[in-house]
């Protein structure tokens, strides 16, 4: 990331005064590499970016006691993001115009006993248990089956992952099962409670994790796989088309919520003056959120 420092608060000179500086962020690398001669007559001056940090950085030690702290940061912070609001805006948008067609979208995927037998895994892929379940297996398999390396944190990548996934799982299942309460809308079968879909929830929550842990173009099948759920409980006469639109917006809203607080916590911009203007440096802050 290159972050290029402005002339905001810098007096502007006249054309035929000496040219002002202005500082600008390179990566390090480059520095060295841009002819001087051509740097100053351009006003600029290059200042090395720090070393680069990692994207999604590994807590330190996200033990049981900050697990409970963190997950109940987490429902703090999920209506204090803009994302938040804006997925399930977007989520509720898509809901209302699926409505109407709601009686008869179930009927249009129910096909052959083949077709019953691919949508079959989905009940489980998507299920709280089996999400939980996975979700946790790798939390402790990552603190107590991968070998420590001497100086290093318990916590891994593995861990983290499980330690994400079982926040955004527990995030995400508060809030659906409080609008299924809430709403008690009849399931296609005539059961309660329909809206918004669980199923739906759980799966875009783990995929929204994913992302941001393994990168979007590693991370895509969890997308599909995602889908292959919500449309799985179609299938199933389980839900209605605006139960599954819905209930994946609030999983990954809830994943997002996750995940996207690692970013507050560990990074912060600071502005550093420079010769002739300001520029603001990305600096990364010290663990102590994760203690």
């Amino acid at each position: 990331m290159i972050l290029v420092g402005t002339l905001a608060f810098a007096t502007p000179a006249p054309a035929t005064a000496e040219l002002r500086t202005t500082g600008l962020f390179a990566p390090a690398e480059l520095v060295g590499t841009v002819p001087i001669a051509l740097a100053a007559h351009a006003g600029v001056q290059l200042v090395p970016l720090p070393e680069k940090t990692e994207e999604h950085p590994t807590p330190p030690s996200p033990g049981f006691r900050a697990f409970a702290r963190t997950t109940a940061a987490d429902f703090a912070a999920f209506p204090q993001r803009t994302s938040t609001w804006v997925i399930l805006g977007v989520g509720a948008a898509s809901a209302l115009l699926a409505h109407p067609a709601d009686d008869t979208t179930n009927a249009h995927i129910v096909g052959s006993r083949g077709v019953g037998r691919f949508f079959a895994p989905g009940k489980w892929v998507g299920s709280v248990w089996a999400q939980a379940g996975a979700s946790i297996g790798l939390y402790f398999g990552g603190r107590y089956l991968v070998p420590e390396v001497d100086g290093q944190p318990r916590t891994n990548k593995i861990s983290h992952l499980g330690y994400d996934l079982l926040r955004a799982q527990i995030l995400s299942q508060a809030f659906i099962h409080s609008i299924k309460r809430a709403v008690r809308r009849d399931r296609p079968t005539g059961e309660c409670c329909s809206f918004p879909s669980g199923h739906a929830a759980t799966a875009f929550a783990a995929a929204s994790v994913l992302e941001r842990h393994l990168g979007y173009r590693a991370a895509w099948p969890t997308m599909v796989v995602a889908t292959y759920v919500g449309v799985s409980r179609l299938h199933d006469n389980r839900h209605f088309l605006s139960d599954i639109l819905f209930g994946s917006s609030v999983g990954m809203a809830s994943g997002w919520t996750v995940v996207g607080r690692h970013g507050r916590n560990e990074y912060a911009l600071v502005p550093v003056p420079v010769r002739g203007g300001m520029a603001v440096a990305l600096t990364r802050l010290s663990g102590a959120a994760w203690n």
